[in-house]
């Protein structure tokens, strides 16, 4: 994982980020079980290139659902991987499943 990533060990700590980010916010987050286990580890290298491209214009933050709860159920997370652009704490698009590089760079075009 990138070092531009952000990995929040709990809602605390993820509302933190939120709060001290003065760009948009990039809230990937992730499962730990059997089936969420494989697309989630790909997702880490996209995500990671996109920490690294948008450096200075964009947070990135790694999430994961069970030790995230409040967050997860705040923007209406119902799998893993999940992508939500916030701004200013606001849901403004929001991407699911397994995003390439491609498909995370429209969710981000014109709103950065």
């Amino acid at each position: 994982m990138a070092k531009r990533v952000h990995q929040p060990r709990e809602d605390a700590e993820f509302d933190f980020i939120l709060r001290m980010s003065g760009v948009p916010v990039l809230a990937y987050f992730i499962g730990t079980w059997p089936k969420a286990v494989e697309p989630c580890r790909a997702m880490d290298l996209v995500v990671g290139g996109i920490a690294d491209e948008y450096a200075g214009r964009l947070t990135v933050v790694r999430t994961d659902i069970t030790r995230c709860p409040a967050a997860t159920q705040r923007y209406g997370i119902t799998g893993a991987p999940s992508c939500v652009l916030l701004e200013h704490g606001e849901a403004v698009a929001h991407g699911a499943g397994p995003l390439t590089t491609a498909e995370i760079h429209e969710l981000l075009d014109g709103r950065l």
